[in-house]
C-alpha cells in the first residue's frame, strides 16, 4: 500500500486545518438565496453568485447584535471564515458580521423597521391620541443629567412654570437603552399624567438608535397616555417620531409645541377681561335703560299713579270752585249793598203794609168784640158750642146766653116772631 494514503477522517482534519487557517478572517459578497431565522436564534442562510453558492451561519450572539434582516434575494456582504464539519466533510462559511452592499446596515435596518411597522398599522392616524389642550402634569423620558432635559425644563420655566413635571431617568444610547427607554415608557403611563415626553439630544446615528428599535416602538404605541416623540435634531427623524402622536423637532420644541405660553396667555386673559368689562358694562347701562323704561311704564300704569292724576285733577276742579265760588261770594257780595237796600225798602213797604192791614184788623177786633158790640140788655146766643140765632133753637131745648160778664144757661120754653 502506498504511504500517502490518509483515512477520510485524516483527510477531512487535514482539510479542515488548512481551510481554517487559511480562510480565518474573509469578506464574500453575494445575494441571499435563501435563509432561515431558527428558534434557537441562530440563522442559516447561503449566498450565490451566478456561478455557484456557499452556505453560511451565522450564531445567536452575532445574530443578537443585528440592525436589519436579511431577506432572500438582497445582495450583502458577509464577514467570517470558514468552518469544516469533520464527520460529513462540510464546509461552510461561519458568520460573525452583515452588511448590505453599497447601502448601510443602520439605514437598511431603519428602512425594514418603517416598513413592517406601518404595514401593522403604528403610524395610522386613527391611532393617534389628541392632545389635551391644558396640560397640568407631565412626564419627561430622558436621562436625568443630559442637556435635553436642561434644555426642557428652561423652557418649561418659561413658558408655563406652574405644570407639575416628572422626571423618569433612562439611558438614552447604547446596547441597554432601548430596553430601558420602553420600561421607562411604561412606567410613565402609570404616573396619571397629561402627556409624555421622550427623547434625547443630538448625536450620530448610532447614538440616535434606540429610539429607532422596535421595542420603543411597541411601547409608545400601547401607551395610554399622548406621547410627544422629541429626539435629536430637526433633520433627524426617528421611527418614534412616527409612531409618536406628536413629533417635535427637537426636545426645546416640544415644549413650545405642547405648553402654552404665559405671556400670551396672560395678554389674552387681559384682553378678554378689557372686553368682558366693555361688554358687562355695555350689557348693565342696556339693562339700566330697559329697567327704567319698565319703571316709566309701571308708573304710568300704576294705581297709585292714577290716584295722583285724579288727585291732581279733583285738586284742579277744587281750585276752579274755589275760584268760582270767590267769584260768585265777591260778585253777590257786591250786590249785598243793593240787594239790602232793595230788601230795606221792601221790608220797610211790607211792614207798613202790615201795620197798616194790622190797624185794620185792629180795627176790625175791636168792632168785633162783644164787649164792645153789647150794648145794655142783649147777650151772644150759642148752642152745642156754635153761636146762633134766636129764630135756631128749638123749644125745649137748652142754649146759653154770654155777654161780657154773665154767662147763662137757658131753656126755650116757646118762641114766636115779634
Amino acid at each position: 500500500m502506498s504511504e500517502t494514503m490518509m483515512s477520510v477522517s485524516s483527510l477531512n482534519t487535514k482539510i479542515k486545518s488548512l481551510l481554517e487557517a487559511t480562510f480565518m478572517h474573509t469578506l464574500v459578497e453575494g445575494e441571499v438565496a435563501s435563509v432561515t431565522y431558527h428558534t434557537s436564534g441562530h440563522l442559516y442562510f447561503s449566498i450565490k453568485d451566478d456561478k455557484s453558492s456557499i452556505k453560511c451561519v451565522m450564531w445567536r450572539s452575532s445574530v443578537a447584535r443585528m440592525k436589519f434582516r436579511i431577506e432572500k434575494g438582497m445582495h450583502i456582504v458577509v464577514e467570517g471564515s470558514i468552518s469544516v464539519y469533520t464527520p460529513r466533510g462540510e464546509y461552510q462559511f461561519q458568520t460573525v458580521r452583515i452588511e448590505p452592499y453599497g447601502q448601510g446596515a443602520l439605514a437598511l435596518a431603519y428602512e425594514q423597521l418603517k416598513k413592517r411597522l406601518k404595514e401593522k398599522g403604528y403610524f395610522s392616524s386613527e391611532h393617534k391620541k389628541i392632545l389635551p389642550k391644558h396640560i397640568q402634569k407631565i412626564a419627561l423620558v430622558t436621562a436625568k443629567e443630559s442637556a435635553a432635559l436642561y434644555d426642557m425644563l428652561k423652557i418649561i420655566e418659561k413658558r408655563w412654570a406652574m405644570i407639575e413635571v416628572t422626571i423618569v431617568d433612562t439611558l438614552v444610547q447604547g446596547e441597554q437603552a432601548a430596553s430601558q427607554i420602553a420600561h421607562a415608557l411604561r412606567y410613565a403611563d402609570t404616573l396619571n399624567v397629561d402627556v409624555v415626553v421622550v427623547g434625547r439630544g443630538g448625536g450620530s446615528a448610532e447614538d440616535l438608535w434606540s429610539f429607532n428599535e422596535e421595542i420603543v416602538a411597541d411601547a409608545i404605541f400601547h401607551l395610554y397616555t399622548p406621547v410627544v416623540s422629541a429626539v435629536g435634531h430637526e433633520v433627524d427623524v426617528m421611527i418614534s417620531d412616527f409612531v409618536a402622536d406628536l413629533r417635535a423637532p427637537t426636545p426645546s420644541a416640544a415644549m413650545e409645541m405642547i405648553l402654552p405660553d404665559s405671556r400670551e396667555i396672560l395678554y389674552t386673559l387681559n384682553e378678554i377681561n378689557e372686553r368682558y368689562k366693555y361688554s358687562l358694562e355695555q350689557n348693565f347701562q342696556k339693562k339700566i335703560h330697559a329697567l327704567n323704561h319698565l319703571e316709566e311704564l309701571l308708573l304710568r300704569s300704576s294705581p297709585f299713579l292714577r290716584l295722583v292724576v285724579i288727585d291732581d285733577k279733583f285738586g284742579a276742579q277744587k281750585n276752579e270752585f274755589r275760584r268760582i265760588l270767590e267769584y260768585k261770594i265777591e260778585y253777590i257780595s257786591s250786590k249785598i249793598p243793593e240787594v239790602n237796600s232793595v230788601y230795606q225798602e221792601r221790608m220797610r213797604l211790607k211792614i207798613q203794609d202790615k201795620e197798616r192791614h194790622l190797624a185794620l184788623l185792629n180795627e176790625k177786633f175791636k168792632l168785633g168784640n162783644p164787649k164792645l158790640k153789647c150794648h145794655e140788655g142783649w147777650a151772644q146766643i150759642s148752642y152745642m158750642g156754635k153761636k146762633v140765632s134766636l129764630e135756631m133753637l128749638e123749644i125745649d131745648k137748652p142754649f146759653i146766653l154770654e155777654d161780657e160778664s154773665m154767662r147763662v144757661e137757658a131753656l126755650c120754653l116757646s118762641k114766636k116772631k115779634s
